[in-house]
């Protein structure tokens, strides 16, 4: 293949999975779901810009953080066209999940520390919770962890 060519410059979806470490099936579920594209050959097979690499440790990463990939479809939409995004463009998709991934932090922090005593729920499973939740009073807001999801400000009473 000569280097000068654009195919000197794509991966297939095979080299893209061995270099993302991605498998191929998930590859295509991610084209389907808009957040990476490819082009297709004469030949009918995908070849996929070197900058998609970025794209998909972006979207793993995003994954393993619970980030919805609705949203992340969202912020690589804003990702520039024609050029490789640069660290600019990374440190923006970056904020743009901050105050989210904090909320995050938070909560699994209060999970942590109060975890043993009482998930927060009001059901009065717990020896612990008659004192914290006295007639399960929370009971009767509604079901779930009413006092986790009123500490984080993720609705509840």
């Amino acid at each position: 293949m000569d280097p000068a060519t654009p195919e000197a410059h794509e991966l297939t979806v095979g080299e893209l999975s061995r270099r993302s470490g991605v498998a191929v099936s998930a590859l295509h579920f991610y084209e389907r779901q808009n957040l990476i594209t490819s082009r297709r050959t004469a030949g009918n097979q995908r070849r996929y810009r070197r900058e998609t690499l970025r794209r998909v440790a972006l979207i793993r990463i995003a994954q393993r953080v619970g980030i919805p990939l609705a949203e992340v479809g969202e912020a690589l939409a804003t990702l520039p066209e024609g050029r490789l995004p640069n660290r600019a463009d990374w440190a923006s998709l970056s904020r743009r999940w901050r105050d989210d991934l904090d909320a995050r932090i938070r909560q699994l922090q209060q999970l942590r520390d109060e975890f043993t005593d009482c998930v927060g729920c009001g059901c009065m499973s717990i020896d612990r919770c008659p004192l914290a939740n006295p007639l399960d009073r929370l009971g009767r807001e509604g079901p779930g962890p009413r006092r986790l999801l009123r500490r984080a400000g993720c609705g509840g009473a």
